[in-house]
């Protein structure tokens, strides 16, 4: 059986991760996190003290750099980061290296390659528009800023206990950086299939995705 490419793309706090790791888990497929790489280069510019608006010396450092990612591990040249790297600190560091467009042009290479042959659900904000167009599935996730905001703020694993306000904000901020950029902004492919997620359970999202997927398994 073929093995697909599945590009899920999408704002903070719409359910990204969760659906990615339901339907890979379901499939027997990798699943990627495409942010963590960028919140890896981010970590350590900040331990390294590099500004983060210097593009060259990131560049090098995104070159360099070993980045494990897998369904329980982020890692970095042997150091785990995974806890480290889901904190508002990296968020905006995550951002700022986010929108170099010398450095996502590293980043996409590595991430095409880990697609090479299929079997995999990709996650982020411009996989079915700039890592895989050929997606055999792109889904672009959306909901309430209020809903994308109760998720966040309730997400110890992230961020820990902050004000669902505070929490909103950052998440207004994070949207117009992503989506603005030069370099690959955020943005809905336009045969991307668009799910509102606010209020819908993660099963349903996950039902929805799997009937999408089972038809293109049958059509081969």
């Amino acid at each position: 059986m073929r093995k697909l490419i599945i590009a899920i793309d999408g704002p903070s706090g719409v359910g990204k991760g969760t659906v990615a790791r339901a339907i890979a888990a379901e499939l027997g497929y990798r699943h990627v996190d495409s942010g963590a790489m960028y919140r890896a280069v981010g970590w350590k510019a900040l331990q390294l003290g590099v500004g983060l608006d210097q593009e060259d010396t990131l560049s090098g450092l995104a070159t360099d750099s070993t980045i494990e990612i897998s369904a329980t591990l982020v890692a970095i040249d042997g150091t785990d980061i995974t806890r480290a790297i889901r904190t508002p600190e990296i968020d905006k560091a995550a951002a700022a290296v986010a929108r170099l467009p010398n450095v996502r042009a590293i980043l996409v290479g590595r991430q095409r390659r880990l697609g090479l042959d299929g079997g995999i659900v990709m996650e982020g904000r411009d996989i079915g528009t700039v890592v895989f167009p050929q997606a055999d599935l792109k889904l672009y996730l959306d909901a309430s800023v209020e809903e994308r905001a109760r998720r966040r703020a309730s997400d110890s694993a992230h961020s820990g206990p902050v004000a669902l306000a505070e929490v909103a904000t950052a998440l207004k901020e994070r949207d117009q950086s992503d989506s603005t950029r030069a370099a690959s902004p955020l943005y809905a492919a336009a045969d991307a299939v668009v799910i509102d997620t606010t209020g819908t359970p993660v099963a349903d999202v996950v039902a929805q995705v799997m009937a999408m997927v089972r038809k293109l398994l049958m059509a081969d």
